[in-house]
């Protein structure tokens, strides 16, 4: 049996009040899915674990939003990247200056490569200290000013046509560190 190292991304918990997800429910959760050698990153839906599958990891996304739904009452989007690709996109990083300040740097990871991102759209509501790389499945943001004030930020999930979920640098080197401990 071959296991498979994936990276779990839910967007819409919180650690407290509405749509609360405590890390060991999800943990439950998962296991019950059948996975394997779970690990969550921080308390906000992220989570590193194994699995037999390598394939379909759209259904078992699928499967883990509802089994979420079926115990807490709410459906977050859950988005599950295999090792290599989420090694690719830290590798990939084409803004290794704004490392120093890893809130300022998000990388926002796509469902899908998008079809038609409106690029037009998005260079003009850019601000003009932001910097951007849209990549198949991985839009890289700098936004030195930060990202609660950019525009860009609160609207590239409707440019760019396709369902994403975003985590600043420093949770994604937090969840690439536990990646790599595991493949070690």
């Amino acid at each position: 049996m071959t296991m498979h190292t994936r990276v779990l991304l839910l967007r819409g918990v919180n650690v407290g009040g509405k749509h609360r997800l405590p890390m060991h429910a999800l943990i439950e959760i998962m296991q019950g899915l059948d996975l394997h050698d779970i690990h969550t990153v921080i308390q906000s839906g992220n989570a590193v674990f194994r699995s037999e599958n390598a394939r379909h990891s759209d259904n078992l996304a699928d499967r883990i939003e509802r089994a979420i739904d079926r115990v807490h009452g709410f459906r977050p989007r859950a988005l599950i990247l295999n090792a290599e690709p989420w090694k690719s996109a830290v590798r990939s990083n084409p803004f290794p200056q704004a490392e120093s300040q890893p809130k300022s740097l998000h990388l926002s990871f796509l469902a899908e490569a998008p079809a038609q991102p409106d690029m037009r759209r998005i260079e003009h509501i850019r601000a003009p200290e932001e910097r951007y790389v849209l990549s198949e499945r991985v839009f890289y943001l700098y936004a030195p000013n930060g990202i609660g004030r950019s525009r860009l930020a609160a609207s590239v999930e409707k440019l760019l046509g396709v369902p994403i979920t975003a985590r600043n640098w420093r949770t994604v080197k937090k969840i690439d560190a536990v990646l790599l401990a595991m493949d070690a």
